[in-house]
């Protein structure tokens, strides 16, 4: 089964955050291809950044985390972020029954395209995704 992940479900696999334990649990014993896209890695890389300026991670740590994403990526599918992409994000945010922001609009549009279940800690991401129809993984 392929899952796509967003940021919040990159970022506690290689970083000690609140969803930490439980994203190591939601994939221990299960075989899952991961699918992450450019967009996703963006973000995560944006997340360890900041996180360091604001003195919560040293910069060893940070390295770290960045070198042991690195290693992860090379078991996943990584998907680039298209303007089909883009296109299909603008079009759920002109609807009127989702409360989506543009990055969480563009994570739905990709993990659809991809055909894998979301893998995310954002509720209001996750509800309207499955209102969309793109399942959500179990976390």
């Amino acid at each position: 089964m392929s899952v796509y992940f967003d940021a919040s479900a990159i970022i506690p696999l290689f970083v000690l955050d609140p969803f930490s334990v439980r994203a190591n649990l939601a994939f221990r014993g299960r075989t899952v291809t991961p699918v992450i896209s450019d967009f996703a890695a963006a973000e995560f890389a944006s997340s360890v950044a900041r996180r360091t300026r604001m003195r919560e991670l040293t910069e060893a740590q940070a390295h770290a985390a960045f070198a042991i994403f690195d290693t992860w990526t090379i078991n996943t599918i990584r998907v680039e972020t298209l303007s089909v992409d883009i296109r299909a994000a603008a079009a759920i945010l002109r609807r009127f029954d989702t409360s989506l922001r543009t990055p969480d609009a563009i994570h739905i549009a990709i993990a659809q395209r991809a055909g894998a279940e979301l893998a995310t800690f954002d509720a209001r991401m996750a509800e309207n995704a499955r209102m969309l129809g793109v399942p959500r993984a179990p976390l």
